[in-house]
């Protein structure tokens, strides 16, 4: 008797489960990506190439006195509109990659105060030329934190340019850092222009940004790098007065203990 071959389920495909779709749809957006951005480079350099010719035309008429004529005064501006939408154009595909590179968090213990002390030290020379003053409250002794330190620093450097936005002629930053039980609370506050109802309740939506310019990813990447961590971030926000963002993370105490809650489950189903 001969047999029909079959169709047999292990020659069918095996549906993804929703966290291994998510990871094709990441890794299929950073390849979309990757692929629009060396077209984009190449088109930036060939522009600065384009705006040099210009330049040694003007100077081989008069090297004395290079001066461009009406017509190529027209061009060059045309040419430097491509420029900055170009640059634009990068910068909105550099965060779309920075927001579908999720998933690839890889932790390790961590002193908060130490990373937010680094951070502050690295942002504060840009704060200082713009008159913001930064005010930290990073005690020692708080317990250690699981953390990617590249992917956290991202996260709060994200938050501290938010601050620095909102506050273009000068004011306060305070970054306070606390123990709640077995979380770490840390908190970023600035004095500036503050945010209105409705971009509170849509900060965190992608593609969504009331600036001009925004690509709406930072602070939903913000957000993502967090949760990633097992923690939350919230905003309180008034207009005129200023900006609160507050991370909690477990800390390194709570993690073990849920770990040993979720062993003595196991031993109690067994």
């Amino acid at each position: 008797m001969t047999h029909s071959p079959s169709r047999s389920s292990s020659h069918a495909p095996k549906p993804l489960s929703p966290a291994e779709h998510v990871a094709f749809l990441s890794r299929l957006a950073g390849g979309l990506a990757h692929e629009i951005k060396n077209p984009l480079s190449t088109i930036a350099i060939n522009l600065a190439l384009l705006e040099e010719e210009w330049g040694k035309a003007a100077a081989g008429r008069n090297p004395a006195a290079p001066e461009l004529t009406p017509r190529e005064q027209r061009s060059l501006r045309r040419l430097k509109t491509l420029q900055r939408e170009v640059g634009r154009l990068e910068h909105i595909v550099e965060e779309f990659l920075n927001f579908a590179r999720g998933a690839q968090i890889n932790r390790a213990p961590h002193d908060l105060a130490t990373l937010m002390r680094d951070v502050l030290e690295f942002v504060e020379p840009e704060d200082a030329a713009l008159g913001i003053r930064h005010h930290a409250e990073l005690p020692v002794g708080v317990p250690l934190v699981m953390l990617d330190e590249p992917a956290f620093k991202q996260a709060v450097i994200n938050l501290l340019k938010n601050a620095r936005e909102a506050m273009p002629s000068g004011g306060e930053l305070l970054v306070r850092l606390r123990r709640d039980g077995n979380w770490a609370e840390l908190t970023i506050t600035d004095t500036g222009v503050g945010m209105s109802a409705e971009a509170v309740e849509r900060c965190f939506d992608e593609y969504w940004s009331d600036k001009k310019g925004g690509t709406g990813l930072g602070l939903p990447t913000t957000r993502r790098i967090v949760e990633e961590h097992g923690g939350t971030l919230s905003v309180v926000s008034e207009r005129d007065r200023g900006t609160s963002f507050t991370i909690y993370l477990p800390l390194i105490v709570e993690i073990a203990r849920n770990q040993d809650a979720a062993a003595a489950a196991e031993g109690t189903q067994a």
